[in-house]
């Protein structure tokens, strides 16, 4: 992300009510990170090439690509090689601001999980820049932020935040910490093990695996909701803030992003669900704060 556009991205917010405390020991900043050449002939793999054209085929036909990146990470991880981190006092905002949201959501689920006798664990975000290895794959920031079950972490690259706001018309830090917040309920999902019962739902059922998924996201957005609701309760929010994460979340609508894209609108072929549903589950957390609310597996879309 350059100095301007993440200028841009900072002047244009309504302030939440945040602040600036000791940097999260949950994150991983790995934005001097940079791939390295692969191996001639190493272990049969398809190679970097072949890498980035699956990834650029996931991005132009919206589909779910996570068990193919899980297949050529096993077939050839890709080695990184370090540098310096060159970064802005504007970046070097947005980082506080991620820190800040990724400590208050997982303190907010190590307070409520215990209620319904499970024991919350923390999920490490990384920070990227451009390309990154995780345990599910080599991803790059055209992919847009993910959390990976296989590691436990969430990967962003801060520079998605202001293409959240120039394609998908959606400014604000709390549109930003939506963000965040929706990875981190697929964390809440790993850890009450709804994560492994969906994909093993999946292997059974290859006909409902688009159909899971969508589920899957839906139940994040609802999660991301109830620690927004906790959010408002403890008086971080400002007037203005509810708004943005709501049009966040209508902005990533499948339907949404097919019309830009400008295809025509194929449920079919929806992995995150409508721009109408990511709104409606993300405003039943935001309403009570309850995560039973947040059953979109056994209640329907």
């Amino acid at each position: 992300m350059s100095a301007s556009d993440t200028e841009r991205t900072l002047n244009r917010i309504t302030i939440m009510r945040w602040t600036r405390n000791k940097r999260s020991g949950n994150i991983e900043d790995r934005r001097g990170m940079r791939p390295g050449r692969l191996p001639l002939g190493r272990g049969g793999g398809i190679g970097l090439g072949g890498v980035l054209l699956v990834l650029v085929l996931g991005v132009i036909f919206k589909q779910d690509i996570s068990g193919l990146l899980g297949l050529i990470a096993n077939q050839a991880a890709v080695p990184q090689v370090s540098g310096p981190v060159s970064t802005t006092a504007e970046e070097e905002t947005l980082v506080d601001l991620v820190s800040f949201v990724l400590d208050d959501a997982q303190s907010t689920w190590a307070a409520l999980l215990p209620q319904y006798g499970v024991t919350y664990r923390d999920a490490k975000l990384v920070l990227f820049r451009d390309v990154v290895q995780s345990a599910c794959g080599f991803a790059q920031a055209a992919s847009g932020p993910f959390y990976c079950p296989g590691d436990e972490k969430v990967y962003i690259d801060l520079s998605f935040f202001d293409e959240l706001h120039r394609r998908f018309g959606a400014p604000g830090d709390f549109a930003q910490a939506y963000v965040l917040a929706h990875e981190i309920g697929h964390h809440v999902q790993r850890v009450l093990g709804t994560e492994s019962e969906v994909r093993q739902a999946q292997r059974a059922r290859p006909d409902l695996a688009n159909t899971l998924s969508v589920r899957l996201e839906l139940q994040a957005d609802c999660y991301a909701g109830v620690w927004g609701y906790s959010t408002a309760q403890r008086d971080i929010l400002q007037r203005g803030d509810v708004e943005e994460g709501l049009g966040a979340a209508a902005s990533v609508g499948d339907d949404r992003i097919q019309r830009q894209g400008g295809g025509r609108v194929n449920p079919d072929a929806f992995t995150h669900g409508s721009s109408a549903e990511r709104v409606a589950w993300f405003r039943r957390g935001l309403s009570g704060g309850d995560p039973r609310a947040c059953d979109t597996l056994s209640g329907g879309r």
